[in-house]
């Protein structure tokens, strides 16, 4: 549990070989702005990156967005190296992912939540301060 004054940690990255990042530093931004602290890594990481800055950096939930069309198997490789490493935080995924395919992420690999194009900053930002309180 975060200490009262602590801010909340949130770790932003692409995974894999995306490199459009654009929309992710537009939330970035935005969680800056709503008082969280972004740890942000960018485009073109690997899983394993991610697990190690995640652990490094004593995150309260984790930012990923997918551009590629590989999220049906880089994030659930990345649910799977959080869970062997004993990192217990939401995931939260954006990007083009179709419905079905975000379904499938948050029930059988347990990402908190999947935001598609034409989502908001507010409901995002609301989507982190709900699941890291």
């Amino acid at each position: 549990m975060r200490k009262k004054n602590k801010k909340t940690r949130i770790l932003l990255s692409k995974v894999g070989v995306d490199v459009h990042d654009r929309g992710l530093k537009v939330i970035a931004a935005a969680l800056r702005d709503a008082g969280m602290e972004v740890i942000y890594l960018g485009a073109s990481r690997f899983q394993d990156e991610i697990v190690k800055s995640a652990e490094e950096e004593d995150v309260d939930a984790i930012g990923i967005s997918s551009m590629e069309g590989m999220h049906h198997v880089k994030i659930p490789e990345l649910m799977k190296e959080l869970r062997e490493k004993k990192i217990e935080v939401p995931v939260v995924c954006g990007g083009i992912i179709p419905m079905n395919e975000a379904n499938d992420l948050k029930e059988r690999h347990g990402v908190y939540e999947v935001f598609s194009p034409g989502s908001t900053l507010k409901e995002i930002v609301e989507c982190f301060r709900k699941c890291t309180s």
